[in-house]
């Protein structure tokens, strides 16, 4: 059995899924970008005429990221020290990962906080015209 929960504060999802769903005491959520709910601006990002990524602020999406997957975690009963796992996608590990690497830090790592197993990858390309998307899973008591 699981169930879907959907947020109504996190940015609706691009497609037809849910925000997260629970399966025994595991809440896994889908991926998670940094746009904002009802909003078609992206932070930390400025397009051009044909809606391609003309510049970003890296930190700008990644605080906005987590803050994002706080709220879907929050939405469906779980906190942020429930965070056992993350898988993070980013678009330009070179330029990126260095300014990224130092945020998730300040956000998982250290007395207190989470400290998940962590996976970084490389894509092309993610949904919608943002530079990082997480995939968290989060274990419940």
């Amino acid at each position: 059995m699981s169930e879907s929960f959907e947020s109504s504060r996190a940015p609706e999802p691009v497609g037809a899924f849910p925000h997260a769903k629970r399966v025994g005491n595991l809440l896994f959520l889908s991926g998670i970008g940094p746009r904002v709910r009802g909003r078609k601006e992206i932070p930390g990002v400025t397009l051009d005429a044909g809606g391609r990524i003309a510049s970003y602020d890296i930190e700008t999406q990644c605080r906005a990221v987590f803050e994002n997957v706080w709220l879907v975690l929050e939405d469906a009963g779980a906190g942020w020290n429930d965070i056992v796992d993350v898988t993070v996608f980013l678009t330009n590990m070179k330029n990126d990962f260095p300014a990224y690497n130092k945020l998730y830090a300040e956000y998982f790592a250290g007395e207190g906080k989470p400290n998940p197993t962590r996976t970084t990858v490389e894509v092309t390309a993610l949904p919608t015209p943002i530079a990082i998307e997480l995939k968290v899973i989060a274990a419940l008591g």
